[in-house]
């Protein structure tokens, strides 16, 4: 009794720190075997595997050491207009980590936890983000999303709109425009 005891006193314990840093390393392992989104153009990109859920993956920015991006389905809250359910999220290239930043799921962040919540109300809000994200991962995984099913998406340029000559299409500036006010 005595042995098995001090066994199990050895064994280190993980922090809510340490549990939400591992979430962030097996989302990056998800998310770059399914997509390399560190090597996809700024853009609109769609996966489509005939279940009718097609799934839009919007890369908002790329950047030396980060590329920031939403995964959605192709289809939109009928309330508000915004594509849900929706992650926000953030690819640390060096550091091996995906943070959802935010999902949109009806609600933003500051309805869910408040303007000013405690440190360990943001942690557990965090977890549960991100643990929302790596299941989805798994999900699209199963369902058989990924690079060989991804397409870019044009999206065709409103005639009133004065970037109406910018190759990258006129809602590409509206989407990143959108994501930051969002954010």
């Amino acid at each position: 009794m005595t042995q098995a005891a001090s066994r199990f006193a050895r064994i280190p314990k993980l922090s809510r720190f340490g549990w939400l840093m591992g979430l962030y390393a097996e989302n990056h392992e998800r998310l770059t075997r399914m997509f390399e989104p560190a090597g996809l153009a700024r853009g609109t990109y769609l996966s489509q595997v005939g279940d009718g859920l097609d799934l839009r993956l919007d890369v908002l920015e790329q950047h030396r050491y980060t590329t920031e991006l939403r995964l959605t389905y192709a289809m939109q809250d009928p309330l508000t207009g915004e594509p849900d359910p929706s992650a926000y999220v953030r690819l640390y290239h060096d550091a091996h980590q995906v943070e959802a930043t935010h999902c949109y799921v009806g609600r933003r962040w500051q309805d869910a936890i408040g303007m000013y919540p405690p440190p360990a109300q943001v942690l557990g809000h965090r977890m549960r983000m991100n643990t929302f994200l790596g299941k989805w991962l798994e999900y699209l995984a199963e369902r058989g999303h990924g690079m060989t099913r991804l397409r870019p998406v044009e999206l065709d340029p409103s005639p009133s709109d004065p970037n109406e000559d910018d190759p990258r299409g006129a809602g590409h500036d509206g989407a990143a425009k959108n994501s930051a006010m969002n954010a």
